[in-house]
């Protein structure tokens, strides 16, 4: 595609360009990309047509046009029953809304708070406040790829697809297990030094945004992977190497400069603001159905 351009989905067909795409010249991944702008812009898409009623297959094409015409003429439309809004906003939300997910979320937050109501673990707040920043990398790695959404490429290629789609999910699965996790850790029972209930929250926005970041480069779920496992080593590594076992006591302790300390949370912001930065660059790369 050539002519001007407000961005890789924007690019405007010239006729050279309309011509090879009507006749199937384009491979297919730049054809993706020229159906992408064609449901945007009508310019275009008459260009193309265009192209296709003056090429090899015109005639025929006119002549299914007219059958077409005809058979719609002579036959009563079907009614088309509409979504109604939480149906819309649930598809919208993602695989990760509609799956185990969530439950699992809340399964997280309910063993936690047995352990320690019922089972005597005061500990069980610096636990989850160890898990808490990985929950939400599980609903991201879940909610945009062709491996967990069977609409993938029909969603890829929509005018509404791509970052704005997975941003979309992003926020879903972020409004959901906010809350939850933040009201459980709340409710567990505080150790003396440890970080807060809500201490979590920076470094899990961080994590998301750098697992959307890598993500333009890796996909969403080996990005998840790869963010979780540095911020698992990254936290059990100073305790197990030192003391050889993680009691609740030295646990909140190792944890307390990664949430509590002002240059902590400055840092998870600093990360947040480059993460978020880099996304905006790479914003374009999930426009192709193949990202996963």
């Amino acid at each position: 595609m050539t002519a001007h351009r407000t961005g890789p989905s924007r690019r405007h067909l010239d006729a050279a360009t309309a011509a090879r795409y009507a006749s199937g010249e384009i491979p297919e991944p730049d054809s993706w990309q020229v159906e992408r702008h064609l449901e945007g812009c009508g310019t275009c898409a008459g260009r193309v047509s265009a192209a296709a009623r003056s090429g090899s297959a015109g005639p025929s094409l006119a002549a299914v046009r007219s059958a077409l015409l005809a058979e719609v003429a002579g036959s009563a439309p079907a009614p088309v029953r509409a979504f109604g809004r939480w149906r819309r906003l649930r598809w919208a939300a993602g695989p990760a809304v509609r799956g185990p997910w969530l439950p699992a979320v809340a399964g997280v937050c309910l063993v936690a708070l047995a352990l320690a109501h019922g089972g005597a673990l005061p500990g069980a707040r610096p636990a989850l406040l160890l898990l808490a920043p990985l929950l939400p990398l599980a609903g991201v790695a879940l909610s945009y790829g062709r491996h967990t959404d069977p609409l993938h490429e029909l969603a890829a290629v929509s005018p509404g697809g791509g970052l704005r789609l997975l941003l979309v999910r992003g926020a879903a699965v972020l409004a959901l297990c906010v809350p939850v996790l933040t009201v459980a850790g709340a409710l567990l029972p505080a150790v003396e030094g440890g970080p807060g209930p809500a201490a979590w929250l920076l470094p899990a926005l961080a994590l998301v945004l750098g697992t959307l970041a890598l993500g333009s480069y890796l996909g969403c779920r080996s990005a998840a992977a790869v963010v979780g496992g540095l911020w698992a080593l990254g936290v059990l590594a100073p305790v197990t190497v030192r003391y050889g076992a993680l009691p609740a006591e030295l646990l909140a302790r190792a944890l307390t400069p990664w949430f509590s300390s002002p240059a902590a949370q400055a840092g998870w912001a600093g990360a947040a603001v480059c993460s978020a930065a880099l996304l905006a660059v790479r914003r374009h790369s999930f426009d192709r159905p193949e990202f996963s």
